[in-house]
């Protein structure tokens, strides 16, 4: 489902920056693209909200993995209302972060290909999110002698590369008791 009104919704991230930087003492400037144009490893996604920061604290958005850039797309999309299938309609960005995350997964998802390939045996990542995890089954989805499948619960979910051939054992049934 698409944001309906896209320039408010940049308006209300908009606003919320503005006071998270100047309360936050953060020098920070920020730039908001509604629409933007799908460009270098843009293709993945396709966000229709970008925010691209700069400014002499980047490095601090960067810092552990882009922790603190990640919180503050969560909070957009927590102010946008935005349901968890929705979250890749906005893209936070700083010093060209994002592509470089999604060329590192890239790499570790053909390296961990290789690896299935000698040992036979699956590989399995690390927790990742959502956007991670899409992006390691999209870079091995012509891998006809591989496949992936996500595992875990919640936070603790993870991409699991098989040898085509593999056999995992079935899953219990999950069941509600009402």
């Amino acid at each position: 489902m698409p944001i309906t009104d896209k320039i408010a919704a940049a308006k209300k991230i908009g606003e919320f920056l503005q006071a998270v930087i100047s309360n936050g003492g953060f020098k920070l400037k920020y730039r908001i693209t509604v629409d933007p144009p799908i460009a270098g490893n843009r293709e993945w996604e396709h966000p229709e909200i970008l925010v691209e920061f700069a400014g002499p604290d980047s490095a601090l958005l960067l810092e552990r993995g882009g922790e603190l850039l990640r919180s503050f797309e969560l909070l957009g999309t927590e102010i946008l209302r935005l349901q968890g299938n929705e979250h890749e309609k906005i893209w936070f960005d700083c010093k060209n972060f994002r592509a470089l995350r999604i060329e590192e997964l890239q790499m570790a998802a053909r390296a961990a290909a290789e690896k299935v390939r000698r040992s036979g045996e699956p590989y399995r990542f690390a927790s990742m999110s959502s956007r991670e995890r899409r992006i390691v089954h999209l870079a091995l989805r012509e891998e006809k002698d591989l496949r992936t499948e996500s595992d875990g619960e919640g936070g603790k979910r993870s991409v699991v590369v098989y040898p085509g051939s593999y056999k995992t054992a079935a899953r219990p049934e999950r069941r509600t008791i009402p």
